[in-house]
Parts: structure tokens; sequence; C-alpha cells
């Protein structure tokens, strides 16, 4: 191979790399997120711009294996026990969506448009659907995985990527254009049952003995290896038998999510994980056509308007109707009202198909994509259609607010403290501004007040001039410092303790005369306890340990204080120095 050959290999990636460098964190930087950064950059370098790829499914073909490597790392991460669960919403929710979505979708290019049945139909089911790489990304990127509308909206998306095998049936039965003889239906789904099987099995009995194998054996980099084989296997066998690869690499990955090695499996896949997911993006926005979009902007951005609007409206109908809250509801509906990349599957297999005309097809893609590009924006409408329905979002009532102690944030660590209090016998007034946390406490029997703690009018409305101490236990170092810095000024009489999320936030703190304590210590120091007792430490001795080791660090975080400018802002850098020296070579 010559050297300029070689160079011409090295390009592309070299290019992709670059738009990535330059425009994921000017998007992050402008509050856009990375995937509009990822899109935009594609666009920039795709065929309707700079020309340098004139071939976006050269990129795209690779680009879905990070679809893939997604959907197994959520399969890692979750249990069999949980996605039973998680039923009522998976069969129940994501189907009536669909269908709803679906039907509301398709009046649309059949009434407006002038589309035929055939093609409306074929057209709303495939908007119906909606993007797993890019709701999974927001949702990973805004720490919402775990809420009710990152759990619901991953159900439906479940849903999603099991009904594209039905719906390239109903493009097939669809079709004006004569049928190949495929064979008979029970035999197709006879096959769909021997993969899935073949799977469960392998993954119940073969890979916990062959990731130990590979453990023992001190090879890293096979373990790297075999764990994506494993991925690309199960994704490659379920493509075989006519379901979606991203089906088969969740299932390999909720059949090891009780393995021993789930977690070494999950850092091993992560590198690719992100770096395929973020071509896939820039594959996305290759595959804006320019053209298209400036000859038919009027139509996109009216079809664009009404898709989301009818999904919103129909996610957020049966979302309600499963018995969802209202803030679940309207977070979901926004996180999910954009097209998705089996939409390109599907209307690309229509077209071929005769159902379809490739105008309409083409026109369909560019909508699906536009509609992504559009969602980071789309789900920053959400605070506006919590807050703002009368009825739906708690009031500030402080009405009975008659607590001796004022807790600031009910989290994980203001539930704890609440507990301890609670235990003693003082009566609280708790404030969050967290409305499904607020649901979730009153579902518990605990009595949250809806209130934002860095408003002064909240907070002498919550009683703070006259209770006996401010907790604060709210989550983000900077919201902390704002309720601080208000209480210290306005209420200086009040003792305060506080949650610190680091050592340099415990200083900051403390500069304002507040008692903080570091939100990892206390179990930091436990853990060492324990682990020291495990290896056959008396517990007298190790108590003895932990108390000593607290003791010392209280001291180094006091010179620390000392030794601090009086004016040290976030710029006084806390350099970390172990307590006491490691000791090698010794057990």
């Amino acid at each position: 191979m010559s050297e300029h050959s070689e160079a011409a290999v090295l390009l592309e990636p070299i290019v992709l790399l670059a738009a990535a460098v330059v425009a994921v964190p000017l998007a992050k930087r402008a509050g856009l997120g990375a995937v509009l950064g990822y899109i935009g950059a594609g666009v920039v370098v795709g065929p309707s711009v700079l020309g340098l790829f004139s071939e976006p499914g050269r990129v795209s073909g690779i680009a879905e294996l990070g679809i893939v490597l997604l959907l197994f790392v959520i399969g890692l991460e979750m249990k069999l026990s949980r996605l039973w669960e998680m039923r009522r919403d998976i069969l129940g929710l994501g189907t009536a969506q669909i269908l709803l979505s679906g039907a509301l979708i398709a009046l649309y290019p059949y009434f407006i448009a002038g589309r035929s049945l055939p093609a409306s139909i074929v057209a709303g089911l495939g908007l119906a659907l909606s993007s797993t790489a890019l709701v999974m990304q927001l949702l990973e990127e805004r720490r919402e995985v775990e809420t009710g509308h990152g759990r619901t909206a991953f159900a439906v998306l479940l849903m999603q990527d099991l009904a594209i095998v039905p719906l390239l049936a109903l493009v097939a039965f669809l079709s004006p254009l004569p049928r190949a003889d495929d064979g008979p239906l029970w035999l197709a789904a006879g096959e769909m049952l021997v993969a899935v099987a073949a799977i469960v099995l392998t993954g119940r009995f073969l890979l916990n003995p062959l990731f130990g194998l590979l453990a023992r054996s001190g090879a890293q980099e096979i373990m790297t290896a075999a764990v994506l084989l494993v991925v690309l296997g199960a994704a490659g066998l379920m493509a075989a038998v006519g379901l979606s690869m991203a089906t088969g690499a969740f299932l390999a990955g909720l059949l090891l999510a009780e393995s021993t090695y789930r977690h070494e499996l999950e850092a091993d896949i992560e590198p690719f994980r992100g770096l395929l997911l973020g071509l896939f993006f820039l594959s996305v926005g290759m595959s804006v056509d320019l053209g298209v979009v400036r000859a038919n902007v009027v139509a996109l951005l009216a079809a664009a308007t009404a898709l989301t609007v009818s999904k919103t409206a129909a996610i957020y109908g049966v979302t309600r109707f499963f018995g969802h809250s209202h803030a679940t509801a309207v977070r979901t509906g926004l996180l999910l009202a954009q097209g998705g990349e089996f939409g390109f599957v599907l209307y690309s297999t229509a077209a071929a198909a005769g159902v379809m005309t490739p105008e309409h097809a083409s026109l369909l893609v560019a909508l699906v994509t536009l509609s992504m590009a559009l969602t980071p924006l789309v789900v920053r409408l959400a605070p506006l259609f919590i807050r703002n329905v009368k009825g739906e979002a708690p009031e500030e009532d402080f009405s009975d607010a008659r607590g001796a102690v004022l807790v600031i944030g009910f989290g994980r660590v203001g539930q704890l403290v609440a507990q301890v209090l609670i235990r003693r016998g003082i009566a609280l007034t708790i404030i969050d501004s967290d409305v499904e946390q607020i649901e979730a406490a009153g579902r518990f029997g605990a009595r949250v007040h809806y209130g934002d703690g860095t408003r002064l009018d909240v907070l002498r409305a919550a009683g703070a001039g006259r209770v006996q101490l401010i907790a604060v236990c709210t989550d983000l170092p900077e919201t902390t410092d704002r309720v601080v810095a208000l209480v210290r000024e306005v209420f200086p009489e009040t003792p305060c303790v506080v949650r610190s999320y680091d050592r340099r936030h415990a200083l900051r703190l403390r500069r304002l005369g507040v008692v903080e304590v570091r939100e990892t210590v206390e179990s930091a120091l436990a853990l060492g306890r324990q682990a020291l007792v495990s290896l056959g430490v008396p517990e007298v001795d190790a108590a003895a340990v932990e108390r000593e080791v607290r003791r010392r660090d209280l001291e180094r975080l006091a010179a620390q204080e000392a030794g601090a400018p009086a004016n040290a802002g976030d710029s006084y850098v806390v350099r970390p120095e172990p307590l006491e020296q490691p000791v090698e070579g010794r057990s």
C-alpha cells in the first residue's frame, strides 16, 4: 500500500474525531448537550456542507454498533426481576403508545399531504418509534435514568425496539409488489424462538464459567475481546432470524446482569459504547440532505411541530391512563417526541417495497433527523408544563410548618438525617423542589413541603427565622452554597449543619461559619473498619483505628482551613495527602 493510500485511509477517522472534539465541547458549553454537538458536526462534514463524506452509509453501518452496545450495557444494569416488575409499562403502556401515536400521526400525511393510506399508516407507525440511542444518552447526561420518567421512557423504548419486527412484516403485507416466497410463517417464528433460546441457554450455563476461566488467565485484553464477541454474536444471531440487533444485545446483557463479572464487563465495553454512540449521532447529521430540507422547509417545520405536539399528547395521555403522575407523563412525552433510528430502516424498506415513493421516504428521513436534533431543546420545556399547570405542581403551602428543625433537601442524605431526628422525637419542617421526590415521600407517609430553598420568601414561610436548627442536605454543591449564603446572611443566629460534597467544598462552607459533614467520610470510615474486621482484626481494635483516622483527618482539615487565604474561592487547591504512608508488599 502506498503512503498516499495509507493517508487516505486515516483521513476519514481523523476528520470524524476532529469534528467531534471541536463540536461537542462547544455544544455543551452553549448548554445544548453532546448529542446536538455530534449531529451538528455530522451535518458540517457530511455531503450537504463540506462534502468530506459522500457516502454516510459507510459510517452508519458501523455506528449502529453504538446502539447495540448501549442496549447491552442497559441490560447489564437491569435484572430479570426488575424487568418483570416493569411488564405493565413495557407491554401495556408501550403498545398503547405505538398504536395511539401511530394513528394520530398518520392523519397528517393522509388528510393534509394526500398520501395513500398504506404509506400514511407506515409513516405514522414509523414516527411513533422514538430514538433509543438519543433518549438514553440524554437521560445519562442529565442523570435521570433512575427517575420515574427515565424508567417509564425506557419501558416504552424497549417495546418500540421489539415492534420493529411486526412493522417490517406489515410493510411486506402492504406492498403491492409480488412477494418472494420466504417460507411459512411458523418456520420464521420457530427460528426466532430457537435463536432466543440459544442466547438464554448460553447466558445461563456457559458465560459465567467462560469469563471465570478468562479472568484466571490474567489477560485483560482477552476479557474485552470475549465481551465484544458475546455482544456481537447475540446481535448477529438476532439479526439473522429477523429480529433487531439491539434486542439480542439487550438480552445478552440481561442474562449477565447477575454475573460476578458484571462490573468488569461494563468497564470493558464502556469506551467502545461511548465512541460508537458518538459516531452514530455523527452519521445522523451526515444523513441530513439540506437540499431536501431547503426545498421543503415549510412542510418539514410544520410536520416537525405536528409530530412533537401529537406524539407528546398521545404519550402524555396513555402515561396518565397507566397511573403515572403528571410530571412523569410530561417529561416522558417530551423525551419521546422525536422519530427514531429504526425509522430509517422502516422507510427505506417501505420505499423498496413500493409502499411509498422514494421522495416520500426521503422527506420522512429528514423529518426524523430534524426531530432528533430538536429533542435536546424540546425536553427543556418540561418545567413550563409542570409548574404552570394549576393543581398539578404542589403549592407552596407552609401553614402547618411548625417544626423545630428545618430540613432543606429530601434526597438520600436528607431522608436519613430526618430519620435520626424523628427517632429522637424532634418535629421537622422538610422542603424540597423536586416534584417527583415529594410525591414519592407522600406515598411513604412523609410530609414534604414544596419549595425552593434558595428563595428567601420560601425560607421565611418555612420558619427559618424561628427554628432551632437548619439542616441543608441538598445534592448539588452550588445549590448548597446559595442556600447557606442566604441563611448566614439573613438568619445568622440560627445554627446550621450542612452536607458538603468534598474537602474543598467543606473548607468553603467552614469559612461561612457553619458545621459541615462531608457526605462520604462516615461511610468510607465505616467501610474501612468493616474491612479490618473482615481481615481478622478484633472489633475493638478496628474501632480504635477508625477513631484515630477520623481524628487525624479532622486535624488535617483544620490545618488546611487555617492555611487557606481569607479570600480563597474555588481556585484554592487542596492537594490530597495521605494520613499514613502506604505499606507495600506486606499483609
